[in-house]
């Protein structure tokens, strides 16, 4: 069964996207928790961070290079966020490794 995430990238759902290139799809989050959330997205279905291998090293690092590009182009030269959520307690909602971005405000710490 395909993850919201995977509808998205297939089109099948529709969504804001920001940036798309052959490794990964950036969307805006429906439920912003910033004036700028976005979510970075791998095309490549990985569960969460905590199950990626060696073999996803590329992918790992373009999210970030992307999730930094993205943050330039959004503006957000006063700093920004980047979040990945690891399994239920750790706040994961969607079994698809995606990195939140977040920005446009001043970041409390601790984050919750």
């Amino acid at each position: 069964m395909s993850t919201l995430f995977e509808k998205i990238i297939a089109r099948e759902i529709p969504a804001k996207i920001e940036h798309e290139d052959e490794h990964c799809i950036v969307i805006h989050d429906i439920d912003p928790q910033a004036p700028v959330h976005c979510l970075v997205i791998p095309k490549k279905p990985i569960p969460r961070v905590g199950e990626a291998t060696a073999e996803d090293q590329a992918t790992l690092g373009h999210l970030l290079l992307t999730a930094a590009e993205v943050a330039r182009k959004l503006q957000l030269a006063e700093g920004f966020r980047i979040v990945i959520n690891n399994g239920k307690n750790g706040g994961e909602a969607v079994p698809h490794l995606h990195v939140h971005l977040l920005g446009g405000r001043q970041m409390e710490w601790p984050p919750g």
